[in-house]
């Protein structure tokens, strides 16, 4: 299994409806040296940029997810983010979708 962090519109129970057709069970956790910007994306999302600094943190919800469940992540995110490993305040790594400046 791998952790997926959350801090948006994967929340969302339809959401988690539609793109992995199940509710996730998660638990709350929290991604440090990053920032959230809302509406960041297309106006409409949210999006994490990283600081560095130890004192910003982000809160979201950690979930356990299957390879298929990130490709089809993946897919609802679509190019305008990228997915990377972080670690959380929990000591898990999980992916985390972050801006994609390529």
């Amino acid at each position: 299994m791998e952790h997926l962090f959350t801090y948006g519109t994967l929340q969302d129970l339809q959401v988690q409806e539609y793109v992995f057709g199940r509710i996730l069970v998660g638990r709350p956790d929290f991604l440090f040296g990053f920032k959230k910007f809302e509406n960041a994306v297309y106006g409409r999302y949210p999006l994490v940029l990283q600081t560095k600094n130890g004192e910003d943190k982000v809160a979201g919800t950690v979930y356990e997810v299957s390879e298929v469940d990130l490709k089809k992540a993946d897919i609802y995110e679509t190019s305008a983010y990228k997915r990377e490993r972080f670690h959380l305040e929990s000591g898990v790594v999980a992916w985390v979708y972050i801006e994609n400046s390529q």
